[in-house]
């Protein structure tokens, strides 16, 4: 039986918490410490697990416990250069979405992680959902038929951020999604939005996803909606599927419905088309907590040496969506080929562009806060 492995998780505002409880309720893991700069956090979750260490400093953290592996939930901005010195410490690394703040920095980390045999992963949490892996089977049994197009909604009444944007605060769930889901990269994206309430940083946004094949995907995020909404929809030449994450009994419909061409197809009228209504079902579900199997999908990869299911790279790719995104934004919603975008080019979000320059660990004195609230809902 091979020996528990010891974590720490850096950033304990919103999300942190929720993997310092799971990690911990894992019998392969030994959550050994938890870190942040706010010391009312740290006694706040000293008083619920008095058995795992609180730092204040993360490369005393790094550096004074013998970990294994690092889980990271802070802001966007930290992520580059607090996963960059886990890995050069020797860490396997868990970094929550998205994985840094431009595509350049997921490469470094990439190439570090392989260089030095360590795993290196990202926490796109929905892909590891029971209602995803459902949707996952479905396509793969060529039950509705060819993908046509996805459409998803993303939207809430805040929590608005100043540092990134709404389309890489929300969207990264969908985008990670979709691309499971086409098994294939995009090949152009457009974006729109609007900034209502901060300067500079959209809090609505719309991004089209050209594929290969004739297929696309619409994404629609905003900070500004009276409504919590999770809504995906997957249209295909046979059937479609409804999945609905706020839905707590009907996550997942497949309707039999379609819209069929003619074989002798001619230009009189809509007579021509034939319109199918089946049935609708809705799958069986197992009630699984996704952040659970992800955080043992991470502890597994490491003692099997495997790759995880959300390496590097796919985190790379979702960030070079992102990027392009805002390079769209700033020309107004025109298309941006993503197969050519320029290396090296750093498509930032708004804020992020001015302040997320890398800094050595022997320069930094703190750790750092985790996530604000809804920031990885």
């Amino acid at each position: 039986m091979t020996k528990p492995i010891k974590v720490g998780v850096v950033g304990c505002g919103y999300w942190g918490p929720n993997l310092i409880r799971n990690f911990r309720s894992l019998p392969d893991c030994s959550m050994k410490m938890m870190c942040d700069v706010s010391e009312n956090r740290l006694a706040h979750l000293k008083s619920l697990y008095p058995e795992v260490e609180g730092e204040t400093n993360y490369h005393h953290m790094l550096n004074g416990v013998g970990l294994d592996a690092v889980v990271i939930a802070t802001s966007v901005r930290s992520h580059f250069p607090m996963a960059k010195a886990s890995l050069l410490s020797g860490k396997h690394t868990f970094i929550e979405k998205p994985m840094a703040a431009s595509s350049q920095e997921c490469e470094e980390l990439i190439d570090i992680a392989e260089k030095k045999g360590l795993v290196l992963m990202v926490g796109h949490t929905f892909l590891y959902s029971p209602a995803v892996r459902k949707i996952k089977e479905i396509l793969q049994r060529g039950d509705i038929g060819e993908i046509r197009y996805i459409c998803a909604r993303r939207l809430n009444l805040g929590l608005i951020q100043k540092d990134i944007n709404v389309a890489w605060d929300l969207a990264p769930h969908d985008i990670a999604i979709i691309l499971h889901i086409m098994e294939t990269e995009a090949v152009t994206i457009n974006c729109e939005g609007s900034a209502h309430i901060t300067p500079g940083v959209e809090d609505v946004t719309t991004m089209w996803l050209n594929f290969p094949g004739n297929r696309s995907a619409i994404i629609h995020s905003s900070w500004l909606d009276p409504r919590k909404i999770r809504e995906m929809t997957i249209v295909g030449s046979k059937k479609m599927i409804l999945y609905d994450d706020v839905s707590q009994l009907e996550k997942i419909r497949v309707f039999d419905t379609r819209v069929e061409k003619p074989p002798h197809y001619d230009t009189f009228a809509e007579f021509n088309y034939a319109y199918h209504y089946g049935d609708v079902h809705i799958p069986y579900l197992k009630q699984e907590e996704p952040l659970k199997i992800e955080c043992q999908h991470f502890l597994d990869s490491i003692n099997q040496e495997t790759i995880p299911l959300t390496d590097g790279k796919q985190g790379l790719e979702l960030v070079r969506i992102l990027e392009a995104s805002s390079k769209s934004l700033k020309r107004g919603g025109a298309s941006v080929n993503l197969s050519g975008q320029e290396n090296g080019n750093r498509w930032l979000p708004p804020i992020l562009e001015r302040s997320c320059a890398y800094q050595p660990p022997e320069s930094q004195t703190n750790g750092f806060r985790g996530r604000p609230a809804g920031s990885c809902d």
